[in-house]
């Protein structure tokens, strides 16, 4: 009924425009929709994943496991896995049904993002800092992490030059993802260029030089047929992809929009499609805009101007024109959307609005007393009707595939407040009392020295 009330032409409307509303459940510094849309996870400088319900704007259940700032998130094709990685060195996969920790990994180095596979939820591509990217495979009781190349592809015949060999030993992996077939392995480098790598044989196919700069973050569309890439030069580029299963040979990828401020020069800090793709959106560094790009023109259409904060990681909702984006320096997640006016008349063919009071002449049985004996007839009768609400049945989708619900976490705490985190420094918060975050470590380890343990066992043992 809400959506028959809303105005058509407002429904039409592509991209959000006004700011709707606020979210707050500790600094957020990472933010995913997942692949419905219904739940928004949100990651916290403190390790602690907190997921929103995208309806009614509450937590749904928070996820403790990590001890420092989140650095990605990623959701399975079906929504009941999350993968998550850290600056702790690890990435976890976390089942919602139960919220546990399916698979933990760490890794030799600090992880720049993670990416899950889009049909296998134990699988994922991660980039590490000054280290080798790695394909891990955790389907089995032992967790297989296969390194592959950095280095573009470059042709048998033609010889490298030293200062090519200089470059290629200094080359890293900034950002990795798979493609929407989960076949291939799409990575952008440090060098400014983009490989593909087949994931079968973690050999590199296909190089392109991309940019001048880094290729800081890669996204693509729902479709999986469009990319869009941030790059350290200060501009956005979108691309289709081409098809990566035909002869290595004949791929190509070649640049389709430039998206740029020409006027400031501005850095972007996060990139992201809208749900249709027609869209791109970015946010700025060191600025508290928002822009949006159309694709088709490549033309600039609309400046959010929110708080007088600026914003890092920004998310468009996958099937509506809804946009979030979290602070840096308070952890406050802004809503964009649209706010329709609603049209009363839709709620029966003969409802006329009225712009002054009209008399009403009733009907002659419209307000007549029914007796007492027929209305609770009515009621007996209802009552012998048998409800079933014991017996759970999985829904299924239009293909056929079950649809994961996740379950109500009634043992949540309160919100934290902004009284509980302290400033430290630009877009970096801490807690008043060290010992809060204590509480989120695995398997409940404690932080601290031994002289600090061995004073608390001391004062433990003059209690008695």
């Amino acid at each position: 009924m809400n959506l028959a009330l809303a105005d058509p032409f407002a429904i039409a409307q592509d991209y959000p425009e006004t700011t709707t509303g606020h979210l707050f459940n500790g600094h957020a510094c990472a933010l995913r929709f997942n692949r419905k849309g219904d739940f928004l996870a949100a990651g916290r400088i403190d390790g602690v994943v907190v997921i929103f319900d995208v309806e009614t704007q509450s937590v749904a259940t928070k996820l403790k496991g990590h001890i420092r700032q989140i650095q990605s998130l990623s959701w399975s094709h079906c929504g009941r896995y999350l993968l998550t990685s850290a600056q702790d060195w690890k990435c976890i996969i976390w089942d919602l049904k139960d919220d546990t920790m399916l698979r933990m990994v760490k890794f030799e180095a600090a992880v720049y993002m993670a990416e899950l596979h889009p049909a296998n939820h134990l699988k994922f591509v991660v980039s590490l800092y000054e280290d080798q990217p790695l394909l891990v495979d955790a389907t089995e009781n032992i967790t297989r992490k296969n390194n592959f190349s950095s280095i573009p592809n470059r042709d048998a015949d033609v010889e490298i030059s030293e200062k090519q060999a200089a470059g290629d030993a200094k080359t890293a992996t900034t950002c990795a993802l798979f493609a929407a077939s989960g076949d291939h392995i799409i990575a952008g480098t440090n060098k400014g260029f983009l490989n593909i790598i087949e994931v079968e044989t973690l050999k590199t196919i296909f190089s392109t030089k991309i940019c001048t700069g880094v290729v800081i973050f890669l996204r693509l569309t729902n479709s999986g047929r469009d990319m869009v890439i941030n790059a350290s030069d200060r501009i956005i580029r979108t691309t289709q992809l081409p098809n990566l299963t035909a002869d290595p040979d004949t791929i190509t990828i070649e640049v389709e929009h430039k998206l740029q401020d020409m006027v400031n020069k501005v850095s972007w800090n996060h990139v992201a499609f809208s749900s249709t793709g027609e869209y791109v959106t970015a946010s700025t560094y060191n600025n508290h805009d928002i822009y949006i790009w159309e694709r088709n023109v490549g033309s600039l259409v609309r400046i959010l101007e929110p708080t007088k904060e600026e914003h890092g990681v920004v998310e468009w909702h996958p099937h509506r024109p809804m946009i979030v984006a979290c602070g840096l320096e308070s952890g406050k997640i802004d809503i964009w959307s649209i706010i329709p006016q609603q049209r009363w008349s839709a709620l029966a063919p003969d409802f006329v609005e009225v712009e002054e009071n009209v008399e009403y002449v009733e009907h002659e049985d419209e307000f007549d007393i029914h007796p007492q004996e027929e209305i609770q007839k009515r009621r007996l009768d209802l009552e012998d009707d048998v409800v079933d609400v014991l017996t759970s049945k999985a829904l299924q989708d239009t293909n056929g595939e079950e649809i994961f619900r996740m379950p109500v976490n009634y043992g949540l705490q309160d919100s934290e407040g902004e009284e509980e985190f302290v400033t430290v420094g630009r877009g970096e918060m801490r807690r008043k009392s060290p010992t809060e975050a204590r509480e989120y470590l695995l398997n409940s380890e404690v932080v601290g020295s031994t002289d600090e343990n061995q004073k608390r066992t001391v004062k433990k043992t003059k209690k008695r």
